[in-house]
Parts: structure tokens; C-alpha cells; sequence
């Protein structure tokens, strides 16, 4: 075999190394189109966010419940029983719930019932009353309106509300922070408006059928709930859940119902802050991957 020569004249010219530098940048731009593409026209996991308002978009539910707390004492003394309730401590109780679910669970637990036309009084003056209050005092979330503003500028995802609250309550709230324009009107539901039988959470009624109104299947959607109520419900729906737990004050309360939507709910991920949203959404998405 005849000897392998080797000299300096066969190495690449600084031309021709240039030439080479410049292919390789034209082939990791290509890589980065053709990835981009790709990504582009690949199926989307996520199609829909389902946010909750209370306590998910808008600080209410503590203005909610000093609203009603006095009506609900006034039952309670009507019918006899000598307990009576604070905002609060209603909130710590029912959260999650809205005022026809919590005047269920009243009965149930001090054994009295009220008949069909004086419960249908007591949650009009109760809708009345929050309203009212919603109207003057409602605070967003921190950071909830940016990350709707970046999504609804975004397009990638439809934005709707699924709430146990009432219509008019949850139309109150969102207008009073300037969320509303994040929202087509028709793709803002209430489980105690919306539905022919008024069902609060933990019944997934309600997000089943705001699925079946926008025409998402609930495996395309990934819901943002702060409560055990609101997110059982997600869960019976099999659909995605963010478990946010930003409105709540205490470390110890954060703690509690960080563990209890992720073991108990099946939420894929914790929100403490609206400012981890896009992380916590992109999650989820490699959750579903």
C-alpha cells in the first residue's frame, strides 16, 4: 500500500472555511424553519381556557359572601336554629358554591326546608345585594388581566368564563375590572343562568355544556379553578385543571388547597401567582403531549 502524504497545501483555504461557516448557518436556519413550520401546522392540544371568576379573575367571593352572610342568618333565625355566620367564615364553608348550592347545603345540614317560591325569593335579594356590591368593589386578581390581554392578543386559544355564580353576577364582576372585552358575551357561562336546571359545582353540568355550546371536546380544554368545588367539577368533566391558589391570604390555607387540587382534584399543576400562567399552561400542554 502506497504511503498516505500528507501537506498543509490540501487544508481548506480561510475562503473556503468561511464558506463552510456560512453553509452551516444556512442549514441551522433552515432546522429552525423547518422546526417552526412544523410546530405551526401541527395539531393544537389546547383549543379552549375555561376560567372561573371568583376568586380565579376576580377578587369577589369575600364581597359576595358579607353580602349574603346577613341573609343567611336571617333564614337561619327563621327557622329557628341559633347559629349564625360571618363573610368569612361562610367563604371558608362554601366556597366554590353559589348562593342557591349554599342554601341547599343549609338545609341539609340544620334540617329544615325552605318551599320553592320563598328559596327563589331569598336568591334574587341575595343576587340583588351581591351585585350591588360587585359593581362598587371589585378588584381583579393580580396579574389576571395581562395574561388575558397577551392571550386575547394572541389568538392561539378560545377564552370563555364558567361560573356557579349567576350571569348578571359574573357579567358585574368581570365588566367592574375591564375583563369583559377578553370574552365573547355568549361564551360567558353560569351554572345557575345558563343551564335549563340551575346545578352548581362540583357538578360538571356546566362545563360540559359550555364544551358542547363553543364545540371543544373537554380533553381540548384545560380549566383554572381556586376551589375544591370548581375543581372536582373540571375533573368529572375529564377536563385539564390549573389549580390557582393566589386569592387565598394564609400560608398555611395556600398550602392546604395546593395539596388538596392536586391529590384530591387531579390538577396537573399549581398556580401561585397569575404571573406563572404561561408556564404552568405549557405544562399541560406536555402533559397531553
Amino acid at each position: 500500500m502506497a504511503p498516505v502524504r500528507f501537506s498543509f497545501e490540501q487544508l481548506p483555504s480561510f475562503q473556503q472555511l468561511l464558506s463552510f461557516e456560512q453553509l452551516l448557518g444556512y442549514l441551522i436556519l433552515w432546522i429552525g424553519i423547518i422546526s417552526w413550520l412544523r410546530w405551526l401546522t401541527q395539531e393544537q392540544k389546547i383549543k379552549e381556557i375555561l376560567f372561573d371568576c371568583d376568586n380565579t379573575l376576580v377578587l369577589s367571593e369575600h364581597l359576595a359572601f358579607e353580602a349574603c352572610a346577613e341573609l343567611a342568618n336571617e333564614i337561619l333565625e327563621k327557622h329557628g336554629k341559633s347559629d349564625r355566620y360571618t363573610g368569612p367564615q361562610l367563604l371558608k364553608e362554601f366556597v366554590g358554591q353559589n348562593f342557591r348550592g349554599m342554601m341547599v347545603s343549609l338545609q341539609k345540614k340544620y334540617g329544615f326546608e325552605i318551599p320553592e317560591d320563598e328559596f327563589n325569593a331569598y336568591v334574587d335579594r341575595e343576587l340583588g345585594k351581591v351585585v350591588e356590591t360587585l359593581e362598587k368593589k371589585a378588584e381583579p386578581c393580580a396579574g389576571a388581566t395581562e395574561v388575558l390581554e397577551k392571550l386575547y392578543k394572541s389568538k392561539k386559544y378560545g377564552l370563555a368564563v364558567v361560573s356557579s355564580s349567576a350571569l348578571s353576577r359574573v357579567q358585574a364582576s368581570i365588566r367592574k375590572v375591564g375583563q369583559d372585552k377578553f370574552f365573547p358575551a355568549e361564551h360567558v357561562y353560569s351554572a345557575a343562568t345558563s343551564l335549563e336546571k340551575p346545578t352548581s359545582k362540583p357538578d360538571p353540568a356546566i362545563y360540559l355544556h359550555a364544551c358542547k355550546e363553543i364545540g371543544v371536546e373537554p380533553s381540548q380544554c384545560v380549566a383554572i379553578e381556586d376551589s375544591k368545588s370548581g375543581a372536582t367539577a373540571a375533573k368529572n368533566a375529564k377536563i385539564p385543571l390549573i389549580g390557582y391558589v393566589g386569592a387565598y391570604d394564609e400560608k398555611e390555607e395556600i398550602d392546604r388547597m395546593a395539596k388538596m387540587l392536586t391529590e384530591e382534584c387531579g390538577a396537573i399543576t399549581i398556580m401561585y401567582h397569575w404571573n406563572e400562567f404561561f408556564d404552568c399552561l405549557e405544562k399541560v400542554e406536555q402533559a397531553l403531549a
